[in-house]
């Protein structure tokens, strides 16, 4: 059986997408006035449409969102530049939101905080509109993300976690592994990843951002 097409801490999984967003008759004869397709960060507006995507990825897979509406409202008021959504003609298809960390290693209590002016950000949920699934647009948007949060000066790592099958998967993306995440969801229990957001390839690279 496929893996569930949806991305989060602590059930992320990686994206493998391919079947275009439908278009309704209204949006083709707007399609003039925006963009085809647009990444920015996300509003405490745009929060029923995450909370949306994110519902029908989860409640079907695991009875529960990884972020309740509340939690999804607060995160992007507190913290807006840690999240960043992929719009197609104005319409929300994939989103990440974080949140500010500053300890070493991420605790239970990561899972619903943001501390301001943190040196790491914490991935809590990568979602992509089930209509959107099966064309890359997951590992594309985690790539973009990554990259954005080397123009924040003042972070340095990004964490996540994960289930053992997936490691290899955020190795190829340039997540380094921890160990074991004191995070747990009933008996599952995960890996702790992260990414070095600073370093001499930022160096070389560092376009001015």
């Amino acid at each position: 059986m496929m893996a569930p097409q949806v991305v989060s801490s602590p059930f992320l999984k990686p994206f493998f997408l391919k079947t275009p967003l439908s278009v309704g008759s209204s949006r083709r004869q707007r399609r003039h006035t925006l963009p085809a397709s647009e990444f920015r960060n996300l509003t405490p507006q745009d929060a029923i449409s995450v909370f949306e995507i994110e519902r029908e990825a989860f409640v079907s897979v695991s009875g529960e969102c990884p972020l309740t509406l509340d939690e999804v409202l607060s995160f992007l008021g507190q913290c807006p530049e840690l999240s960043l959504g992929w719009f197609e003609e104005g319409q929300l298809v994939a989103f990440i939101i974080g949140s500010g960390w500053d300890k070493e290693k991420l605790g239970q209590e990561a899972m619903n905080t943001h501390v301001p002016d943190s040196p790491a950000v914490h991935i809590h949920v990568l979602s992509v509109h089930r209509q959107c699934r099966q064309q890359g647009k997951g590992s594309i948007l985690l790539w973009r993300y990554l990259q954005y949060l080397r123009c924040l000066p003042s972070l340095r790592r990004a964490l996540l976690v994960c289930e053992e099958f997936l490691v290899p998967f955020y190795q190829k993306a340039g997540f380094k592994e921890k160990g074991q995440s004191a995070i747990s969801v009933g008996a599952l229990t995960f890996t702790e990843m992260e990414y070095q957001l600073r370093g001499l390839a930022y160096a070389r690279r560092n376009s001015g951002c």
